[in-house]
């Protein structure tokens, strides 16, 4: 409050005031967080105190929460997404370790896979054409050597990363999926699923992807746009035993397909129909050429539109079921291919008659496998023909690409066959076709379906699918509808391919017999690699002969070859093999006897659905018969401003580091909770300046709360509740329902309601309404009366609750707030206290105030009329003169010597209105209020004046400066 002075005064009254501490003040909470400097020595001293190890150790008479931590990959800076996730996941434990539980959080990486590997290989590539030597990522030990490293080099990166986020955790401990230890554990699990029957091998099409040169299990997978090649081919009719076509007639007969995938062509067996459909011959002139034509009657029309047949006409209709006996010949080579039934074929596009590849498509093997078709697949790992894919006019197509080098927009095999069929006249038409493609997650190229021997889980195995949907209903789900998407995950995967023709990965134990071919996956030999992992890591089973695995007296159990008889499986196991096994690596492990299986908690983004969430879930169930998480939350994505995914080449990222050297890691946190993370989150420099914003208000809060209390000591002075002034009493009874709307938010998940709540409090209630009205009872009443001793003991309650309700959002800010309160018994840190208690609600106290405001926003609106209007110059210095209806009169006559304060004027004047008037009625009429100004408390009295020593100042501030020495102000 500005002090007033008079040049007739000799007293200087600015002394007497008990003004709150400004930044000048020692001991003042100051005003700027000066956060990039100030987090990095909150995060010392706790280091130094211990504080994580400490929150373990407190009494937790709720038992222990373990959130289970996903792992993210270690290869390279963390992102935006990053940082949310482990935000997201820092709130929940902290609030939990505050809440009466112990809860550990033990981070982890994801170490093996495609990624790292392809890095370091590149950087092998680029080595060696600098040195002129061969290709050392062909020296398998070699390469994984450098993957470790590189791995562990980006684990200690992100791990700083994330520590300066403020995550807490046993950093100092974390799993790791190349350690020794974890990769030992994935063996037994594999044994497991052995022991049950789970695991197969098998030959089955898989999604490949020929840039990576592996097989893709549906989490891998990533749905994107794509322009394909759009043809329709005719097959030339080769036997027709059923009559199907006209016999009485020169003119040729075809059977007419489509398909965007030219490449698979040379790979055609059979023809597909629908047994059920209604399928059309016609007779129809295309070009200078007239001949009949087999196509799906749905799609009669639409067809001969696109392939612009002169005129045509149905000779015949019949069901899909009547065509079996029909073959066709390929149309590039003199091979047969056969009409085959299939309930998969559609009549939403095309000709309702599919190409049957086996070796190139799910359903295509299906039927294949049903009408006893070769399985070819001509097209080698690098997604190159092989000589099995034949030539046309002397021209091989061996060697040529099924899909597009990286970079490039066409696969030379497309456009050799498109022309091969066009040299042939079987080409009816080529054109583009956009449509949604399975692409590779890791290098976004597009992917084939290849027919290859592989390694699977049955998830039909035993009733298995069904275990597990039902294990999902027993989980609770945030947001509750993800329930739906994990479900249709489950529901519909196909058998999980586990095998991956890699390096870098856990070896799949198993051992082929040279003698009689048999493939061993014994408990016993399962067993064996297990301890030689456990001892060496998993490179051993690269590096160690099957003699130096297993017992010496072992021997094939199918014929009894002995171990030199031998050799080892090369694949390695699919990395959503190894974080699918983190539950049963580290929630059972004994080198964190603080967790336990199952989790309280997995959180993670969407994708995880089909990626972590799906194949916890599929090991969980297998091998412990229930899912290994109670509750699952669903983070969303992290976009800009403008709702776009965030790209290099946009220029639109943003850097989450870049933000916490800039504004702080605590704007960081609060801008994710600003938005409801579960839902897509944007982020951009507009909304940082916003959050930061919000930030300010808040701090601003506290360092008001705060500096008020720099002579209160609140074992001294704090004064009983029930003794407490009105208005104080109904700050603490809306705190108390802030502390249980957080709460309950905190324990939902629910953490942007948080954040609301708190604004609206601080922003709304305290400083456009108590914290104003307040000043002039902190700042003008005399040092130790009770009057102000409760408006202190408000605030420290205020100060000191909603501190411990923000911890586990902005912990270095609370941190700083804990620090500047004194307090008995006070913990070391703020996240070593407890939650604050939900105290009880003053509900008819808080009707009574709800009434009160409405008279004041009335009087407000008065004050400001009358301003504009030149009636007054200073709110301040007004009288108020109230009429009053039954409804508020009776309340604010209660409390008449108190509305000057409420309203923050000088003087209010009270009437009642005739009973005739409507109850709710108010009239508020504002004058300049009669009197001088009070030259200590601005307030103009008519009692200014009267008393002889001190003049210039009103009844209170007599009393006041009376009872208080100007020099007690400091102490």
């Amino acid at each position: 409050m500005p002090a007033h002075s008079d040049a007739q005064n000799q007293h200087d009254y600015r002394k007497t005031l008990n003004i709150t501490l400004s930044d000048r003040d020692p001991g003042a909470f100051p005003q700027r967080g000066n956060l990039p400097t100030r987090e990095p020595e909150f995060q010392r001293r706790w280091a130094e105190q211990r504080i994580y190890a400490k929150s373990l150790q407190k009494p937790a008479p709720k038992g222990t929460f373990v959130l289970h931590d996903g792992p993210p990959y270690s290869n390279g800076n963390i992102h935006l997404g990053h940082a949310l996730n482990k935000i997201a996941k820092d709130i929940t434990t902290r609030f939990r370790s505050m809440d009466g539980y112990r809860a550990p959080y033990v981070p982890g990486w994801d170490n093996h896979g495609m990624p790292i590997e392809n890095a370091v290989a590149r950087r092998f590539r680029e080595e060696a054409q600098t040195n002129g030597a061969e290709r050392p990522e062909t020296d398998r030990l070699a390469l994984r050597r450098a993957c470790r490293e590189y791995a562990q080099h980006w684990i200690n990166v992100q791990r700083e990363q994330f520590k300066r986020l403020g995550v807490r955790g046993d950093w100092d401990h974390p799993y790791l999926t190349m350690e020794a230890k974890f990769e030992a554990k994935l063996v037994e699990v594999f044994g497991e699923l052995v022991e049950q029957g789970y695991i197969y091998r098998g030959l089955k099409p898989v999604l490949w992807c020929a840039v990576c040169e592996t097989a893709l299990a549906d989490a891998e997978v990533e749905y994107e746009p794509h322009v394909s090649h759009s043809i329709y081919v005719r097959f030339p009719v080769r036997e027709d035993p059923n009559g199907v076509f006209p016999t009485q007639n020169d003119h040729p007969a075809y059977i007419l397909i489509w398909t965007t995938t030219p490449w698979t062509i040379p790979a055609n067996l059979a023809l597909a129909v629908h047994p059920d459909a209604e399928y059309a011959v016609v007779s129809a002139e295309m070009g200078a050429e007239r001949a009949f034509y087999l196509v799906a009657q749905p799609l009669l029309e639409t067809t001969m539109g696109l392939l612009h047949a002169a005129e045509f006409t149905l000779v015949k209709t019949l069901r899909g079921s009547e065509l079996v006996g029909l073959v066709a010949t390929h149309p590039l080579f003199d091979r047969p291919s056969p009409v085959v039934l299939a309930n998969y074929v559609t009549m939403d596009a095309g000709t309702g008659i599919v190409h049957t590849a086996p070796g190139h498509g799910k359903e295509d093997f299906e039927t294949g496998k049903q009408y006893g078709l070769e399985v070819l697949n001509p097209v080698d790992p690098s997604g190159r023909y092989t000589h099995e894919a034949g030539e046309y006019a002397g021209r091989s197509f061996a060697g040529l690409r099924v899909v597009p080098e990286p970079g490039e927009a066409e696969a030379p095999a497309n456009l050799a066959v498109i022309e091969a069929l066009r040299h042939a006249g079987h080409l009816m038409s080529a054109g583009k076709y956009e449509h949604s493609y399975p692409h590779c997650w890791r290098c976004h190229s597009p992917l084939i379906f290849r027919a290859t021997i592989q390694w699977f889980m049955n998830i039909d195995h035993n009733g298995f699918r069904q275990k597990a949907l039902e294990a999902i209903q027993k989980v609770v789900w945030y947001p509750k509808e993800s329930i739906n998407r994990i479900t249709s995950m489950v529901a519909n995967r196909p058998d999980w391919c586990l095998s991956r023709q890699r390096s870098w990965g856990v070896g799949i134990p198993a051992f082929y017999c040279q003698a009689c071919g048999e493939t061993i996956l014994t408990k016993e030999s399962i067993r064996a690699v297990a301890d030689l992992v456990r001892r060496e890591t998993s490179d051993a089973w690269y590096q160690r002969t099957p003699a130096e695995i297993l017992p010496s007296n072992f021997a094939c159990p199918q014929c009894g070859a002995g171990v030199e008889q031998l050799r080892k499986e090369t694949d390695v196991l699919d990395v959503w093999f190894d974080s699918g096994c983190t539950h049963r690596a580290v929630l059972e492990s004994d080198e964190w006897p603080e967790l336990h299986w199952p989790a309280e908690l997995y959180l993670e983004g969407g994708d995880q659905h089909r990626g972590w969430f799906n194949s916890s879930l599929m090991i969980a169930v297998a091998t412990k018969g229930q899912a290994p998480y109670r509750a699952v939350v669903t983070n969303g994505w992290t976009l800009d401003e403008n709702g776009e995914a965030m790209h290099k080449s946009k220029g639109n990222v943003v850097d989450p580091m870049e933000v916490v050297q800039r504004y702080g890691a605590d704007v960081v946190r609060w801008w994710v909770v600003s938005q409801d993370f579960m839902e897509d989150t944007r982020c951009g420099e507009h909304l940082l300046a916003q959050v930061s914003e919000m930030y300010r208000r808040v701090r601003n809060t506290f360092r008001f709360l705060v500096n008020n209390l720099y002579d209160f000591d609140p074992t001294a002075d704090a004064i009983p509740l029930d003794q407490m002034e009105e208005l104080d009493r109904w700050a603490l009874s809306r705190l108390t329902q802030v502390v249980t709307a957080c709460h309950n938010a905190y324990e939902q998940y629910a953490f942007h309601r948080v954040y609301q709540t708190v604004i609206h409090f601080c922003t709304v209630d305290l400083s456009a309404f108590y914290l104003d009205v307040l000043k002039d009872r902190l700042y003008a009443s005399g040092k130790t009366w009770p009057a102000r001793r409760s408006a202190q003991t408000a605030l420290h309650q205020l100060a000191s609750t909603l501190a411990r309700v923000l911890a586990p959002i902005l912990p270095h800010t609370m941190e700083e707030v804990w620090d500047h309160l004194r307090m008995e018994n006070k913990p070391e840190s703020i996240h070593l206290a407890d939650f604050p208690e939900a105290g009880s609600v003053d509900e008819a106290l808080l009707a009574t105030y709800t009434r009160l405001l409405e008279v004041r926003d009335t009087v407000l609106a008065g004050l400001e009329a009358a301003k504009q209007s030149g009636k007054i110059t200073n709110p301040l210095e007004t009288l108020v003169k109230l009429r009053a209806g039954a409804t508020y009169y009776p309340i604010l006559a209660e409390r008449k010597a108190a509305l000057p304060s409420l309203f923050i004027v000088s003087q209010v004047g009270l009437e009642t209105m005739d009973d005739k008037e409507p109850s709710e009625c108010l009239e508020v009429e504002v004058e300049p209020a009669p009197g001088q100004k009070c030259a200590r408390c601005w307030l103009v009295l008519p009692e200014v004046g009267t008393h002889p020593e001190h003049p210039q100042l009103c009844h209170r501030c007599v009393q006041a400066i009376t009872s208080v020495s100007p020099n007690e102000r400091t102490s």
